[in-house]
């Protein structure tokens, strides 16, 4: 186990390697290995511990009866999933997570996060204080998704979601997290159409767009400068 890694991560802020170490075998820590599309954790299920990424990237997915596929989230190495449905006992999962890529996970049993122990582990208070931020992150994240979804139109919610990531990485060049399915998905839109549409802003002059890297066209001022 990288105990310095999991010392960078947010559930693990403050904690030293040492003090991650002992703490292991208190939390009922486990790690697994994943390939690539294999299901990690099924919609309907019930689950007691949360998972971390270690390595590789996971997708959180909602499935509907017809085999439509949403992509609500997309994990990376140092933060988790699950947490939620973790910390209520028999809530079933109402979406799957699944591996993007071949994933090491490291699963934490939450009953135990949430109950501080009487043994050497003194650093639960730090622990529960970081898993109240992961949360409340997430909760930004879900809705951050929605208001890109909020426009009825998928030029509308392309604007909305690439804006955002300019923003974020500071500069009109810059790429996303993921291919034309998983960005379709994720807007909750068709695939064909999105393409037609980024097709037609570039077109437009409004952006260029080679795979999942973008660059968008600043806009003018009025001396047209």
């Amino acid at each position: 186990m990288d105990y310095d890694f999991l010392a960078e991560t947010l559930l693990f802020r403050g904690i030293t390697p040492g003090e991650i170490s002992t703490m292991m075998d208190c939390l009922g820590a486990e790690k697994k290995h994943y390939e690539k599309k294999e299901v990690i954790c099924h919609a309907g299920d019930t689950i007691s511990s949360m998972g971390m990424v270690l390595s590789g990237c996971v997708h959180i997915e909602n499935d509907d009866l017809w085999g439509n596929k949403s992509i609500l989230d997309q994990v990376g190495p140092g933060f988790v999933f699950a947490e939620t449905y973790a910390c209520i006992p028999g809530e079933p999962l109402m979406v799957s997570v699944t591996a993007a890529e071949p994933s090491e996970i490291l699963f934490l049993n939450t009953k135990r996060l949430l109950n501080t122990c009487t043994g050497t582990c003194s650093h639960h208070s730090r622990l529960i204080q970081n898993l109240l931020l992961v949360s409340a992150q997430k909760n930004l994240n879900l809705s951050r998704r929605m208001f890109h979804m909020s426009s009825k139109t998928i030029r509308g919610r392309l604007l909305s979601y690439l804006s955002f990531q300019a923003a974020r990485q500071g500069s009109c060049a810059f790429t996303i997290p993921f291919n034309r399915q998983q960005l379709a998905d994720y807007l909750g839109v068709d695939r064909s159409a999105l393409s037609n549409e980024l097709g037609k802003m570039q077109r437009d002059g409004i952006l260029q767009v080679k795979k999942n890297r973008f660059w968008l066209a600043e806009k003018e001022n009025k001396n047209g400068k």
